[in-house]
């Protein structure tokens, strides 16, 4: 477990020694960027749709019967902006993006691609690790920002519709407002940024470790989602922690 951190502290640390050559990359950051946000927009918006929608549901009756009706719109807003958009988009990612990461770079490494790039003279690194990081590190916050608007109109479709409820979407995002900074939506991105970092580093890394033709490319995959999910909850406390005081 100490030596995977270490490889992987290392790869990050290379990662940001490479940036000045990103631009070099930008075409292959570009095409990364493209597929993260290409193939995961849909899942986003649906998942952040129900997300606030379950928050609303859990959070809307309670609140309503203690004549807190004017805090739904708050507890459902701050509540996905802060924690639940970040989180849950980085679990995404982590599944859908990470292992793609993690199986195309192990299948260069199996079939010794690296190897003739090394041969070539080309940085791994350079070429295939920076792209991804990088186009990662900017597509997650972005996916993010989508998903918390999506989770409030959500929240608002439920506190709006359902009888137990019955709130207005004006009075819905009035108390929103009360309660929701802008700091409080920028802590969820600062969290978005370092997850993305995390999945990035953590899948790139499973890639280039990976031995034994196809069963080790999975074994790549599974470890890659695995580490990846495990780090995001535990870094979500440590930043939570920090971003509190």
């Amino acid at each position: 477990m100490f030596q995977n951190i270490g490889e992987i502290v290392l790869l990050f640390w290379r990662t940001l020694c490479a940036l000045p050559f990103a631009w070099r990359q930008r075409q292959k950051v570009f095409d990364q960027f493209f597929e993260i946000g290409n193939a995961s927009l849909l899942m986003v918006c649906v998942l952040s749709f129900f997300i606030g929608a379950v928050i609303a549901l859990q959070t809307g009756p309670v609140l309503v019967e203690r004549g807190l009706a004017s805090a739904v719109g708050g507890i459902v807003g701050i509540s996905v902006a802060k924690e639940l958009a970040p989180v849950m988009m980085a679990i995404l990612i982590a599944g859908r993006i990470g292992s793609a990461m993690a199986a195309e770079i192990g299948s260069m490494r199996v079939y010794q691609e690296i190897d003739a790039l090394r041969t070539m003279n080309i940085n791994p690194i350079h070429y295939l690790v920076l792209p991804r990081v990088l186009a990662i590190a900017i597509a997650l916050p972005l996916l993010v920002v989508f998903a918390i608007l999506v989770g409030w109109f959500g929240g608002a479709v439920v506190a709006a519709t359902n009888g137990r409820i019955g709130i207005p979407f004006q009075a819905f995002f009035d108390g929103l407002r009360d309660i929701v900074d802008l700091k409080d939506v920028a802590n969820g991105l600062f969290k978005s940024f370092c997850f993305a970092v995390i999945i990035g580093a953590v899948s790139c890394h499973q890639g280039l470790v990976t031995i034994g033709g196809p069963r080790g490319i999975g074994r790549s995959v599974t470890k890659a989602v695995v580490n990846s999910i495990v780090l995001i909850v535990i870094f979500d406390y440590i930043l939570t922690r920090f971003l509190l005081k």
